[in-house]
């Protein structure tokens, strides 16, 4: 497996790199908004404009690779990302930074498919525990990238360079990489409403999720600020909840496993919803109490996505799994968009507190929702549910790394049944033939030489 790992480290380091620039720019926005006295519906609005982006860009990239290839694709996208960073900092207009976060959004999300199609096309073998590796860098880096911006702070036009630096130098590894181009994703053929039919819960779960993350990524850093923190802390609040998702997903998701998942929606919503009402009384945490706070409120949240994930696996056949999946991508991105555009206006009209108790009535409605579920749809049977993967959003190429979108091949095609019923005849060998060597010193000699040498060999049997 290590030896599986290796031969894409270069590509999770670039990986890893661009969303250490993401992360950092998100927050880096968020502060500098608040600092030039965004109103808060403004800044979601800002913050929402990269989902819109991220799935204008499922709809759009693999048709563009499609048409001029992946390494056209991404030079052109390298490009406008690193450009599009820099641009926040030399004109801090609202307006014009919603059509930069749509076109990030768009960008991003195609090097992201670039480089999960190179890796997608290099993993062959244990391609599950690549996978869990690939989500676990993906999320630390994001949440690494936050402390970037103690550099030079939200004020200095040098910290959106840096975000520029950071999205160049991640390009490097997968421009460089020796995998054969992969081919071009396709678009889901799974239409969003008969996935419903199929899977009601996993759609709902999917939605809402990306509700409350898109409201996490693009608002929390202004919620931190609202709240008083300084710039260094604001960036520790930020990273200690994608921390935390990375941190419990795991365990959590595993306690889904032979249950139905959609009790343990009911159950981690009604915890995230606790951890909810425990941010807007933060004024009761001070110090380390805000940021372990922070630590189990994204661990809670952001475990929601997998396990919806997982609950639409448990009811889609095989076939289903890869499309079903990229359609709760749309689902999830869509949500992500509506998210920062509601929590921001709550946050006008409430304060600061706006942030948690958004979330918490996301996660209300989400309770709701599902129990309606439980109330009308069979559970998924036991012998049916599959295992928990890891997993939070990525591009329809990185979801073809996810285990269950593979079907395993058998170890051998050979079988002891004879085909058809029908037995093969058994030859048995002539006992005349056991002792027989051929002509001495002749045994590798060429067919010509034996006649030649010989005559025609005459063998046992032969009239």
């Amino acid at each position: 497996m290590l030896s599986t790992v290796f031969s894409v480290q270069s590509l999770l380091a670039g990986m890893g790199v661009l969303l250490a620039g993401s992360g950092l720019l998100a927050t880096l926005l968020g502060l500098r908004a608040a600092e030039e006295d965004f109103s808060d519906g403004t800044i979601g609005l800002v913050m929402s404009a990269f989902y819109i982006g991220y799935v204008l860009g499922t709809l759009t990239i693999p048709a563009i690779i499609r048409r001029v290839g992946h390494i056209r694709t991404f030079a052109a996208l390298a490009a406008i990302s690193s450009a599009a960073a820099i641009l926040h900092g030399l004109w801090v207009e609202p307006w014009f930074w919603v059509v930069l976060r749509l076109i990030n959004g768009v960008t991003l999300l195609g090097l992201y498919m670039v480089i999960e199609s190179w890796i997608n096309e290099k993993v062959t073998t244990h391609r599950g525990q690549v996978f869990g590796i690939y989500m676990m860098v993906s999320l630390f880096a994001y949440g690494a990238g936050q402390f970037l911006i103690g550099i030079y702070g939200p004020a200095d036009v040098s910290t959106f360079a840096i975000v520029g630096l950071l999205f160049s130098l991640g390009l490097v590894p997968v421009a460089l990489t020796r995998v054969t181009q992969p081919p071009p994703m396709e678009t889901t053929r799974l239409p969003i409403r008969e996935l419903f039919r199929l899977a009601p819960t996993g759609v709902i779960g999917a939605a809402m999720s990306g509700v409350i993350t898109g409201t996490i990524y693009g608002m929390a850093a202004v919620y931190a600020n609202r709240v008083g923190l300084p710039d260094t802390q604001v960036a520790t609040f930020v990273a200690a909840i994608i921390v935390g998702g990375g941190l419990l997903q795991w365990p959590i998701g595993r306690l889904s496993d032979g249950r139905d998942r959609r009790y343990v929606l009911i159950v981690i919503s009604a915890i995230g919803g606790a951890f909810s009402v425990l941010l807007a009384l933060q004024h009761w945490f001070p110090g380390w109490g805000l940021f372990a706070l922070a630590l189990a409120f994204g661990g809670f949240s952001f475990s929601l996505y997998a396990i919806s994930v997982a609950q639409t696996n448990d009811r889609l056949s095989s076939d289903q799994v890869l499309e079903g999946t990229r359609g709760l991508l749309m689902v999830n991105g869509a949500g992500s968009a509506v998210g920062p555009v509601i929590s921001g206006l709550a946050m006008g009209w409430f304060g600061a507190v706006g942030f948690p108790l958004f979330v918490l009535a996301a996660l209300l409605t989400m309770i709701a929702l599902v129990f309606w579920r439980i109330l009308i749809d069979e559970p998924v049977p036991d012998d049916e549910r599959g295992d928990y993967v890891f997993t939070h959003r990525t591009s329809a190429a990185g979801l073809a790394l996810d285990p269950r979108t593979n079907d395993d091949e058998p170890e051998s095609t050979q079988t002891d049944e004879p085909p058809n019923g029908v037995a093969p005849p058994i030859y048995e060998t002539d006992p005349a033939w056991e002792d027989y060597r051929g002509p001495a010193g002749v045994i590798d000699a060429p067919d010509d030489e034996i006649t030649q040498r010989h005559g025609p060999t005459a063998r046992p049997g032969d009239a």
